[in-house]
């Protein structure tokens, strides 16, 4: 029998991961609620926090030091993290509509996407200028004007929309950092102009008049023209026309005006306000779809209207985890009342700050101080995460099911094993429903007639090629994970010089009421679908069950001309080794489950585990390739000797050459590895001169266990630059040339290592 342990009742999914949803992550994962499946979908895997924005363009912050890292948050939460763009809901489905994967199902849902500024209404704005929100593409242009800059002499004319705390903070925030970045060179920035617009009447509005005077003084001293009083009415490349006529020439527009919302929201259904933000009630919940949710600049609380401001966002995230929960336990809300009067903290750039509240202001800085102050303790609350104590088996709270769901979820505590512990065919048909997987000729029997087994035609001169690879999921998102899986099962019919055919599929989904254990299934199939599909291979069934964890896995077949075989035997002396995919995976993801890993990390390591191999060994082959084999559990070493011994070659491996992941090298020295590496470190015996070898911080990586890694391929040198050249071309960037096969010694190590 299997425990019900696992099982999930309802979906709650966070879109955006903004002020107040770091909140509710963090609440949630001190206090995690047992049958709630909890999933953050995201564009971006760091979100930056608004008040440390202008502190980053002025130089006094590290990325990292301004940026809340969703990954180890989400872990810490045990929330699924899909980063996506969202596009669209579909209410009455209760289903959130992505750009780049399957829908996301949800019982409760709540929005925290921010806002940016309005360039719709003002004529050649959108295109011509660049919005401050959201941060993280603001940060990306920022960083091209910096070097625009840096490398001129010509005249630099800048203008920064919006005389609000927001546009002055910028404008003398990039003031500062680009005249300290001129001066570190030995340049003035006397060629460089800077102007203020604003359609007010003063600087600052709804601030005190204390705090105004302090900045007119401020923006006098460094020479910057404040245009007031006339609104902006036109923008075209490298201009801006205001009410009155005039027109000015600028070389960068930086725009910081009035908060605007997504474009999607409209089409939503949901209750917007004339700006087209999410009307919300005191509870923070929408007015028009119970179960729906908004925070943050997106949402409008109609009785209780505030300013777009950071410090809204993140008082509202308390009461909104409280509301989310009380709505997945079908508890009556609590209302929540947002403060009329609050501190600002407005820094000139230069480590100095202005503070206001109310009539009363201070300048100073001991002012900015205060406001780092403030925002560090802000950041380490997400940064510092306290180690969790061991889960006990869930006791589910009253309210969270019905009495139907509760009856379900007592049949999977006593869900039999064996067949019985199957997916139910009434799911995995509606699943399969929604798959699309290619036809080929050659199958003769597959999904689109299921018998009790497919029938698959090998064509005349043709061997087959056989192979299976089966494991756990690593990460969160099923839809990535069936990705990664998929192309890991391939992975072997590359390596061979082989084109794959068919695939069965080995499925466990976790246990759950049927419509979350279907979306589990259709998420993971979807992945799966789309990288067997552009690898022309053909999934024809497989076999379906539950168990306490996700796992999947192929059993793949494939098709190769006798002549284009390529074997781990077969290395010549003389061959250059060339690894097209770097290293790392085993040592990042088992920094992830820790909450160590950076979650810009984790992105490099997925995005090259969702690299075929299928165009790097077609490579590979052009250019005469003599052995390959596809780096994956063994490590890099445990893969080479394989390869050495049939050979009855030796090998010299460059450690120097070795292409590793973003942040590998970083979770090493965390002294963090797989679990799976001291199996792999037995093959050091294969080493020449251990001692020195081993002293190399790169050592560990070569024992690092890999998923869906790269090819590993010996090339006459004649062709390795040749090669290189091409994978570079062909996407394998970081493909590197790592070694010479050398001609078998006497001494019984065959590697040996060069720093």
């Amino acid at each position: 029998m299997q425990s019900g342990d696992a099982a999930i009742l309802k979906d709650l999914v966070l879109i955006g991961g903004g002020h107040s949803h770091v909140a509710v992550l963090k609440r949630f994962g001190m206090n995690k609620l047992a049958g709630v499946r909890l999933t953050l979908i995201s564009q971006d895997a760091q979100t930056p926090y608004s008040g440390m924005l202008p502190g980053l363009i002025a130089g006094h912050y590290a990325f990292d030091e301004a940026h809340i890292d969703l990954g180890p948050l989400c872990r810490f939460a045990g929330a699924r993290f899909y980063q996506d763009e969202v596009t669209g809901l579909d209410l009455e489905g209760r289903v959130v509509l992505c750009r780049n994967r399957p829908p996301v199902r949800f019982d409760v849902l709540s929005i925290n996407i921010g806002s940016t500024p309005r360039t719709a209404d003002v004529p050649g704005a959108a295109g011509n200028v660049v919005p401050v929100k959201p941060i993280s593409r603001f940060i990306a242009q920022w960083e091209a004007l910096r070097e625009r800059v840096l490398v001129t002499r010509d005249r630099v004319r800048i203008g920064v929309v919006g005389t609000g705390a927001g546009g002055v903070e910028i404008l003398l925030a990039t003031q500062h950092r680009l005249r300290a970045l001129l001066a570190e060179g030995g340049r003035p920035d006397d060629h460089l102009d800077y102007y203020l617009f604003g359609n007010a009447d003063e600087i600052l509005p709804g601030h005190n008049a204390g705090a105004r005077r302090s900045f007119e003084r401020v923006l006098r001293e460094r020479n910057v023209q404040v245009l007031t009083g006339q609104a902006i009415t036109e923008v075209a490349s490298g201009r801006l026309r205001r009410a009155n006529g005039e027109t000015y020439d600028l070389d960068e527009i930086l725009w910081v005006t009035s908060a605007g919302a997504a474009p999607w929201l409209r089409a939503s259904g949901l209750s917007l306000d004339a700006q087209g933000f999410i009307e919300v009630n005191e509870t923070l919940e929408s007015v028009s779809h119970p179960g729906v949710f908004a925070a943050g600049d997106i949402a409008a609380v109609i009785r209780h209207p505030r300013p777009k401001s950071g410090v809204f966002a993140v008082r509202q995230g308390a009461p909104l985890a409280l509301n989310l929960r009380r709505s997945l336990l079908g508890r009556t809300l609590r209302p929540f009342r947002p403060q009329r009067r609050f501190l600002s903290l407005i820094s000139t750039g230069d480590r100095y700050a202005v503070a206001s509240r109310g009539r009363w202001s201070r300048e100073g800085r001991s002012m900015w101080q205060w406001k780092d102050w403030i925002d560090r303790r802000f950041m380490r609350k997400f940064s510092e995460l306290p180690d969790m104590a061991v889960a006990k088996p869930p006791e589910f709270a009253t309210g969270l099911a019905d009495a139907a769901a509760l009856g379900e979820i007592s049949a999977i505590a006593m869900r039999c094993g064996g067949c019985g512990a199957k997916v139910g065919s009434t799911v995995l048909s509606r699943v399969l429903g929604q798959l699309s997987p290619i036809g080929r000729p050659d199958i003769l029997i597959g999904l689109d007639a299921p018998d009790d087994a497919a029938v698959v035609e090998v064509p005349p001169g043709k061997m087959m090629i056989h192979t299976v690879d089966y494991f756990r999921a690593f990460v969160d998102d099923p839809y990535i994970f069936g990705k990664v899986a998929a192309n890991h099962s391939l992975g072997d019919i590359f390596a061979m010089g082989g084109e794959p055919q068919s695939a069965l599929a080995i499925v466990t989904v976790s246990y759950g009421l049927e419509a979350q254990v279907e979306d589990q299934l259709f998420q993971l199939m979807s992945g799966a679908i789309e990288v067997l599909n552009a690898a022309d291979c053909a999934l024809v069934g497989g076999h379906t069950s539950e168990g306490a964890e996700l796992s999947l896995g192929f059993a793949v077949n494939g098709l190769a001309d006798r002549a284009r075989l390529m074997r781990k035997g077969g290395m010549r002396p003389g061959d250059r080794l060339i690894l097209t995919k770097p290293l790392g995976t085993g040592t990042l993801f088992a920094a992830d489950m820790r909450m160590k890993a950076k979650g810009r990390w984790i992105d490099d390591a997925l995005v090259s585990m969702v690299q075929s191999n299928r165009a790097g060994a077609a490579c590979l082959h052009h250019h005469g390739a003599t052995s390959c084999t596809d780096v994956t559990g063994f490590g890099l070493l445990g893969h080479l000797i394989e390869m050495t011994r049939p050979s009855s070659v030796d090998v010299t491996l460059d450690l120097a050459s070795l292409p590793f992941l973003d942040g590998a090298l970083d979770t090493v020295r965390m002294g963090i590895f797989s679990s799976l590496q001291p199996q792999n470190v037995r093959l050091r015996r294969a080493i020449r001169d251990i001692e020195t070898a081993s002293a190399d911080e790169r050592f560990p990586l070569i024992f690092d266990p890999q998923t869906a890694g790269g090819l590993l391929a010996s090339v006459p040198a004649e062709q390795a630059e040749a090669c290189l050249a091409e994978l570079g071309t062909l996407g394998y960037d970081r493909a590197a040339i790592i070694g010479t096969v050398m001609p078998q010694g006497d001494a019984l190590e065959p590697i040996t290592l060069c720093r």
